[in-house]
């Protein structure tokens, strides 16, 4: 378990033919009666790994989720369908300084470009903006404060919503403007691409401030589930 509501899933997909660190598959499941439930989830793995990695972040009500973070064992199966999204992607190949911006389990698909970029040792700059209700909601934890120390040009920044760390200096809240790094110009070398996944609400908001800010629309990637 990520943490007490968020599982990470390996599965062994035959015939997987691999994919862009952002993109989604499709899961789907079937009852005996032949009721079925789908629901979207990210890959939070590396494009080069033969296995799929799905975290899941159980939904109160939620079919789908509630199976695959609760009653899903080892050996079962899953149909999936994927990978899938063509926009909401970056690869080694995407140059120059990049900024994430994720809210809540809307972290998944940014982890997987983090994974890709420090294993393409690629040298752009990466910078993860990650708000999250409590310490206890950040997903990865270990492996993000790794990340930080081991890679000088990758920052992490967490931020909550509810109640923080006894040390932090930034009261709770939503993410503000000042949170933001500015963007790059002629003459400092910020982001230049900028990908946001999170609750609708939360990418909205994210986006007007990047706005705000100072990014231009076209550079913003936005990509969006629930209400």
């Amino acid at each position: 378990m990520e943490t007490r509501l968020a599982r990470t899933l390996v599965l062994d997909v035959p015939g997987w033919s691999g994919h862009a660190p952002g993109q989604h598959v499709d899961v789907r499941l079937t009852a005996e009666d032949g009721y079925t439930a789908q629901r979207s989830y990210s890959v939070a793995s590396p494009s080069a790994q033969d296995q799929v990695e799905l975290t899941v972040q159980r939904v109160q009500g939620g079919e789908v989720s509630t199976y695959l973070t609760e009653i899903m064992l080892p050996g079962d199966q899953l149909e999936i369908r994927g990978p899938l999204g063509g926009w909401f992607q970056w690869t080694a190949r995407i140059r120059g300084p990049v900024l994430l911006v994720g809210g809540g389990s809307g972290v998944v698909p940014l982890m997987a470009m983090l994974r890709e970029r420090v294993r393409s040792d690629s040298s752009s700059p990466f910078r993860l903006i990650y708000s999250a209700r409590t310490p206890d909601h950040i997903i990865y934890t270990s492996e993000l404060h790794q990340m930080g120390q081991t890679h000088p040009d990758i920052q992490i920044s967490r931020l909550y919503t509810r109640s923080g760390l006894p040390d932090d200096t930034r009261e709770p809240g939503r993410l503000r403007i000042e949170d933001l790094p500015p963007p790059g110009n002629e003459i400092t070398e910020g982001p230049s691409r900028v990908y946001v996944c999170g609750p609708t609400g939360f990418v909205e908001h994210a986006a007007r401030l990047l706005v705000d800010r100072g990014y231009r629309s076209s550079d913003i990637r936005t990509e969006r589930f629930g209400s």
